[in-house]
């Protein structure tokens, strides 16, 4: 019997709220449980689900998600600091012009999910590199999110396993979590087709194998991305591990 915490917390109102402890490093230590967290976004919880996160003591929230997101679900957990670090969605847009223009088929749907992947490192390194900032300085437990809490959480996810020391295969194995876990709400995209709402609506590793060939064509490698794109030096990188990883 493992008297290791839960790694999912059953939340009411956050179906994708899940700890990112426990995991082995390759230097033997494993990563501190109960202080960081990725979740879906954090504006449905119930009175009991507000209770849960309370007791965990999370205290900062670091959201993802673009202007009109975030107004429409906003925090509830009324002690928690949120951070913006806006990252703009862009998959439903570019569906809806494909569906519009009548070239909307699951291929495409699967190529406009990965494409996004790759802009994350294209366009929005910036916004991780302050995440990674605010985690050599906030103290946990915290919490990361976007709206769903899959995909541009999921690669900032990957990439604190990365930074810590965790092996690729596990890193893929969180990040494919997202499909036992998520409860998915397509109200707003129900015009678009069954086979491309299950696209977007789920993970699937050649999303983050996206992300990192783009992160090697742009710098050449994710160590040289940590270092000059996220601005993890060697006294940072010890720093973080120093803080998140347990013997």
């Amino acid at each position: 019997m493992s008297d290791s915490p839960a790694r999912h917390l059953n939340l009411q109102g956050a179906s994708n709220f899940r700890d990112l402890g426990g995991y082995p490093t390759a230097d033997g230590r494993t990563t501190r449980w109960r202080h960081l967290f990725r979740s879906n976004h954090l504006g449905q919880l119930t009175a009991a689900d507000i209770e849960i996160v309370r007791a965990l003591g999370v205290r900062s929230a670091f959201d993802f998600r673009g202007l009109e997101e975030r107004a429409a679900g906003a925090c509830v957990v009324n002690e928690i600091t949120v951070h913006s670090l806006p990252i703009e969605p862009t998959v439903v847009a570019a569906l809806r012009a494909e569906l519009a223009g009548g070239t909307l088929t699951a291929p495409v749907a699967l190529e406009i999910m990965r494409e996004s992947y790759r802009n994350y490192v294209r366009h929005n390194t910036h916004s991780f590199r302050t995440l990674f900032g605010h985690l050599l300085e906030d103290r946990a437990p915290l919490v990361i999110h976007c709206t769903a809490g899959k995909d541009r959480t999921g690669f900032a996810s990957a990439l604190i396993l990365h930074a810590l020391g965790v092996a690729d295969d596990v890193i893929a194995e969180d990040y494919l979590l997202t499909n036992q876990l998520y409860r998915r709400d397509m109200s707003s995209t129900s015009e678009l087709p069954a086979d491309v709402l299950d696209a977007i609506g789920s993970v699937e590793a050649s999303y983050l194998d996206a992300g990192f060939e783009a992160v090697r064509a742009e710098y050449g490698d994710l160590e040289t991305y940590l270092r000059d794109g996220l601005r993890l030096g060697r006294a940072e990188r010890s720093a973080l591990k120093a803080r998140y990883l347990q013997s």
